[in-house]
């Protein structure tokens, strides 16, 4: 999933790279912080052995992460960075999309 992500990050910095090199960067990094924070909840989710209830909190506390990298890079993408935020959120929307379509067809 995290590769897919990936790759969706760097067709969506592609097909903004029409509209400009800001706007290209923009939409891969947004596309990005969502493959790392799913990188990371992977990682945190399948941390070590564990009960079920072991494995709930490690997954909750994953999710939790996830988010904070999330909203940071944002907050740096929209923030510091001042890239455009069109292209940052369309990145992010992107990224997730590979989200549903990975459920969708997981057969």
């Amino acid at each position: 999933m995290v590769l897919l992500q990936l790759l969706m990050a760097a067709l969506v910095g592609l097909a903004f790279l029409t509209q400009g090199v800001r706007d290209a960067i923009a939409a891969s990094a947004g596309a990005t912080i969502v493959a790392l924070g799913t990188a990371l909840l992977a990682a945190r989710t399948f941390s070590g052995l564990g009960g079920g209830g072991m494995t709930v909190g490690h997954m909750l506390s994953g999710m939790v992460l996830k988010w904070i990298v999330i909203g940071g890079g944002l907050i740096m993408i929209l923030g510091q960075y001042k890239l455009p935020p069109l292209a940052a959120i369309t990145g992010l929307v992107a990224a997730y999309a590979i989200n549903l379509l990975a459920f969708r067809f997981k057969g």
